[in-house]
Order: C-alpha cells, then structure tokens, then sequence
C-alpha cells in the first residue's frame, strides 16, 4: 500500500453500516497478513454516522455502528492489530465491542471484566495466528493492550507456551 493512502482515513459511511458492507476495509486486508501487520498500526477507520445535533450518545452507544464494527472484528480478527493508536482508533474500535460506560470527565471505562475476556479471548487467538507467521506479535499484542490501559501478566505467556 502506497504510503499516502496509509495516512487518509477509510471512511465507513451510513449506506456500508446499514448494510454490514466491509467493502471499505478491501484495500487493507486484501494484503498478505504477514504485510499488513509488517506495516504496523496506522489503520485509521472514520464513521460517517448520521445523529441529531441534539443526540447525547457516543457513536460506540448507537447500534448501528456498533453492529458493523462487530462483523468487522468478526471477520477481521487482527483488525485491532492495525488499528492506529494514537489518534484513538482502537480505543473507539473497542468501545464498539466490548461493555463501557462513558463519563465526561474520566472518558471511557471499560467493564473490566468484558474488557478482560475480550482480551485474553483477542490474545489467544491471535497468538496461535501469530504462530503461523515468521515473527512473533506477541510484542505487538502486548502495544495493543497497554493502549486501551491493559497490563498482561508474563506468566498469561507461560501459560500458553505450555500447550
């Protein structure tokens, strides 16, 4: 993928979330996964999401959306590996995945335990993924985590390096 179009958003508009079309996400993972995740998080996805001036939710709390970023983080599982970090896109993808409240003042706040499955779930099967690539994405894994304000226990490793 050509350098500029890693930096312009992949804008996810309202025709593509009502229909659960993933078609916008084609130019990212029709690459080699091995690429795709070689080329690091800069994935950045944009919802143009219709709401009233007057709608007091996040987009992570209309349905809508939340429904189209499921699939994507069901067909998708390494979604969240390319997600870019810094500007808030895999904080905002996993806002539409896993329970949160919202609080003006503190911002999201994961359930912790929702937060927890989702990511011992999200670790172990991208670690077996992972395991079919010349390099480990256990040090990327671990990014992810830290990003969303979640520390992995180095004995989680040790419990799998075992099977």
């Amino acid at each position: 993928m050509d350098a500029p179009s890693r930096k312009q958003p992949v804008v996810i508009d309202a025709a593509a979330i009502q229909t659960l079309d993933l078609r916008a996400l084609n130019p990212w993972m029709e690459r080699p996964l091995i690429n795709l995740l070689g080329d690091g998080a800069g994935l950045e996805l944009q919802y143009n999401w219709p709401r009233d001036s007057d709608d007091p939710r996040e987009l992570s709390e209309c349905p809508e959306p939340r429904l189209w970023a499921l699939r994507a983080d069901a067909i998708y599982p390494w979604l969240p590996l390319v997600l870019e970090r810094s500007g808030g896109s895999l904080i905002q993808h996993v806002a539409m995945v896993v329970p949160h409240d919202f609080s003006p003042s503190e911002g999201i706040r994961f359930d912790p335990q929702a937060l927890e499955i989702w990511i011992t779930h999200r670790f172990m099967l991208l670690d077996h993924l992972g395991q079919h690539l010349p390099q480990s994405q256990r040090g990327n894994l671990l990014q992810m985590a830290a990003t969303i304000g979640y520390e992995v226990d180095a004995a989680f490793w040790t419990l799998l390096d075992q099977r």
